[in-house]
């Protein structure tokens, strides 16, 4: 009892009450102070790291870039000296096949060489397999003329097969241009009419859409380094036109063609282009989402339907069957 009283009497203490106010109020004073420098080192941490993230995906995009561009090289001995030696650069070079090579990503000198070499050689080399595979793997009931004959349009077939590949490039690097291209061009919209220059915005951008695109970044940047040096700027703008080979990336180019000729303003230009490049988007993704019932019929017949008809007749079917066995 006279314990309790005694720890009573030290609780209502005036001086002890007075120390604990005290020392309550010099805790709370240093968590106010001391919790915005923890979400400051939380915020310099956190930034920190997405420093570290974007240095990463740079290093990244910068491999990817090196791999796409290693055709870029000069070109291989062999392939040159016998297209050389048999003088069939003019026969095997068509009218625009530089222009799709560069839609491709691919430019200079080797990749026009490699291009050219193997669509000489693919004839040769799928007549091969042709008559291999005809004569020795298969056993037809075709004759020998009906064989060579058969191997003779697969290696007319190989003539063509290069071009099949590059237009199947070309396809997969628009189509990643262009899902990155109407927010590519609000970023670009922000930095126009922030202030900054045209050069500094596609710089700018070209830094931050690698993320979505490098096919896209990779453009940008070709497009600034020719801003720095071509004799005339909207040569650099046909010229990423002539690279990407879509209408929206014209309109764009026609655009800013306008805006440096005339004088216009440039931001008002752009936005109408990106809700314009927005609208065409959402357009292609309806026309696919309505193109949907018609693909699906043919797999809903072949796969659906039988099983379906499955469920529901063959209980009558078994019924009918036990009906007349007995």
């Amino acid at each position: 009892m006279g314990l309790d009283v005694g720890i009573l009497n030290i609780l209502f203490d005036r001086n002890f009450l007075v120390m604990s106010f005290v020392g309550i109020l010099a805790f709370a004073t240093v968590v106010t102070l001391g919790l915005p420098l923890l979400e400051r080192r939380s915020l310099g941490s956190r930034m920190k790291l997405v420093s570290e993230k974007r240095e990463e995906l740079r290093q990244k995009h910068h491999a990817a870039l090196s791999k796409r561009t290693s055709l870029r090289t000069e070109p291989v001995s062999f392939m040159k000296q016998t297209l050389e030696k048999l003088k069939l650069s003019n026969f095997l070079e068509s009218a625009n096949t530089r222009d799709k090579l560069v839609q491709a990503g691919y430019r200079g000198q080797a990749p026009l060489i490699t291009f050219m070499f193997f669509r000489f050689v693919m004839p040769f080399i799928l007549f091969a397999v042709a008559l291999l595979y005809l004569f020795a793997i298969l056993h037809l009931s075709w004759t020998g003329w009906e064989k060579f004959l058969a191997a003779l349009g697969t290696a007319l077939l190989g003539f063509y097969v290069p071009d099949l590949f590059l237009s199947n490039r070309i396809q997969r690097r628009r189509t990643s241009i262009m899902q990155a291209f109407p927010d590519a061009l609000d970023l670009l919209l922000i930095c126009v009419e922030s202030g900054m220059s045209i050069e500094a915005a596609f710089t700018r951008v070209a830094s931050e859409v690698g993320s979505q695109s490098v096919e896209l970044a990779e453009e940008f940047g070709l497009t600034t380094a020719e801003l720095s040096y071509l004799p005339d700027r909207r040569m650099a703008f046909d010229n990423l036109a002539k690279r990407c080979g879509h209408p929206g990336v014209k309109a764009i180019a026609g655009a800013l063609n306008q805006a440096e000729k005339y004088g216009t303003p440039l931001g008002q230009a752009l936005r109408v282009c990106a809700q314009e490049n927005r609208e065409t988007r959402m357009s292609e993704a309806e026309k696919k989402a309505a193109a949907l019932p018609a693909k699906l019929t043919v797999p809903m017949i072949l796969f659906f339907l039988p099983c379906l008809f499955v469920v529901i007749m063959g209980p009558a079917i078994m019924k009918i069957m036990h009906i007349m066995h007995h």
